[in-house]
């Protein structure tokens, strides 16, 4: 994956360019310390994934990002946590808050679909994310993720059921089911995703989950689910 990197502070960009380096699956292809100098460059090299500072000489990086079109993957990195919300509005991948680690780095850019976890290189063993943010209206809400009980689809949102709540997620259930993939969740009807840690039960094609809830088993989706519940 082509990666850039758009950073004024050199700390800053030595940095994410070691993390770069220690990713088997990027490729940096640039260094910009500036918007302007970066636009003039993806008007001709083709780019998968961009590093962007926020705050920035000539044109910040909100500024920039709006004026995209078509836009790579984009990972903000920022010392400021007043942007956060305004860069999940403009659907970026993630939001580095400036000393981040190379572990936080890796969490980043899993999030990115089409970089699964095993694909990189992690040179230390990792343990599975145990929290994530659900972005609910303005708002991001930290949740356990083996506290979800199932996720059902409702319109272009995500209804998420919890032991002790329920939300609504502005990502579509196709979202869920990326996010989700490396954990005990699995898909049953084109509606729903059941955490199969919550299973209390299954009885003829409804899946019953410890909160009572009856859950729908399609029949697109009933052998796959079988053989995943009885490996």
């Amino acid at each position: 994956m082509n990666c850039i990197i758009i950073e004024d502070q050199p700390p800053a960009q030595r940095i994410l360019k070691k993390f770069i380096e220690d990713v088997d699956t990027l490729e940096l292809t640039g260094i910009f310390s500036d918007a302007v100098q970066a636009m003039e460059y993806l008007k001709n090299a083709p780019v998968d994934l961009l590093f962007l500072d926020i705050h920035l000489p000539k044109i910040s990086g909100i500024e920039f990002l709006r004026t995209m079109n078509q836009r790579p993957h984009i990972i903000l990195t920022t010392a400021f946590t007043e942007y956060a919300l305004e860069g999940y509005d403009l659907n970026v991948v993630d939001y580095l808050l400036k000393p981040f680690s190379f572990q936080r780095f890796l969490q980043a850019i899993s999030k990115i679909p089409t970089m699964r976890e095993e694909t990189v290189s992690l040179h230390q063993e990792k343990s599975p994310r145990e929290e994530i943010y659900v972005k609910t209206g303005h708002e991001l809400v930290k949740i356990a993720i083996q506290e979800m009980v199932y996720l059902h689809s409702d319109s272009d949102y995500t209804g998420i059921q919890t032991l002790s709540k329920k939300l609504l997620s502005n990502e579509p259930l196709r979202y869920w089911q990326t996010v989700l993939k490396e954990h005990s969740f699995s898909r049953v009807h084109k509606s729903f995703i059941v955490n199969t840690g919550k299973i209390d039960r299954i009885s003829g094609n409804l899946v019953y989950m410890i909160n009572n809830a009856k859950i729908p088993i399609g029949r697109a989706y009933k052998e796959s689910f079988m053989k995943l519940v009885l490996q």
